[in-house]
C-alpha cells in the first residue's frame, strides 16, 4: 500500500474505518490509577502501532508530537480531527521546541502520547527524548501495544499498520515506569516494558 496515498486519506476515512473495529482492552487500570494520583502519563507506542491507541483515546485532550515533515502533518491532522493537541516537533534533530512544549504540557498536568522510535526510525529503537520528557515532566510512562488480527502495512521506514475494516484489535496499556536512573539503563527498562506489552498483546489475536 502506498505511504502517500493511505496517510493522506486517513483523515477523511479513518473515523469509518476506526468505528468498524473489535477493540479488546487491558490493563487500563494502570491509567487510571496514575490519573487518580494526579501523576501525568506520558503513553509510549512505536510508531508502527500508533492508530489503535490514537483512536482508543480519542477525544480526551492527551497531547501528540508529531514530526512536523509532510506525513507527519497528515497524521497529525487526522489526530487533531480525534480531539487531540498536536504539537509539531521531534524528540531529535530539531525538535527542541516540540519537546519543550511537551515538558511544559505534562507539567500542566496534561497526558501525552509519544512514540520512542519516531518520527524516522530507526523502528523500535527508543532515542532519548521519551525519558527526557518524562523525567522532566514529572511523567510516568505507560507502554503500549496494539495488535491487529488483520492489516494494513505501509512501504515506510516503520511498516505503519492500517487496521482492515471489522478486524479485532488487541490493546495493551503495560505498568507504569517512573525514569529516576542513568538514560542506557532506562532505555533498556522502556524496551523491556515495550515487549512486555507485545507479548501480551499477541496472547488471542
Amino acid at each position: 500500500m502506498s505511504t502517500r496515498l493511505s496517510l493522506a486519506g486517513l483523515r477523511s476515512v479513518g473515523t469509518t474505518l476506526a468505528r468498524s473495529w473489535r477493540i479488546e482492552v487491558f490493563g487500563e487500570e494502570h491509567v487510571h490509577r496514575l490519573r487518580e494520583r494526579g501523576v501525568p502519563v506520558l503513553f509510549a507506542v512505536w510508531h508502527q502501532q500508533l492508530l489503535p491507541p490514537l483512536w482508543h483515546r480519542r477525544g480526551e485532550g492527551i497531547a501528540l508530537l508529531v514530526s512536523g515533515h509532510r506525513d507527519g502533518r497528515r497524521l497529525g491532522a487526522a489526530a487533531h480531527a480525534w480531539g487531540y493537541d498536536v504539537v509539531f516537533g521531534s524528540s531529535t534533530r530539531g525538535g527542541v521546541c516540540g519537546l519543550k512544549s511537551i515538558v511544559r504540557l505534562l507539567r500542566d498536568g496534561v497526558d501525552v502520547g509519544f512514540a520512542p522510535d519516531g518520527p524516522r526510525g530507526p523502528a523500535r529503537v527508543a532515542k532519548d527524548g521519551v525519558l527526557l520528557a518524562a523525567r522532566r515532566g514529572g511523567a510516568a510512562i505507560v507502554p503500549v501495544a496494539a495488535r491487529p488480527a488483520a492489516s494494513w502495512s505501509l512501504r515506510s521506514w516503520d511498516a505503519f499498520q492500517i487496521p482492515r475494516p471489522f478486524t479485532s484489535v488487541r490493546l495493551v496499556y503495560g505498568e507504569p515506569l517512573e525514569i529516576a536512573g542513568a538514560a542506557p539503563v532506562e532505555r533498556s527498562r522502556l524496551l523491556r516494558a515495550l515487549e512486555r506489552a507485545e507479548a501480551e498483546a499477541q496472547c488471542s489475536v
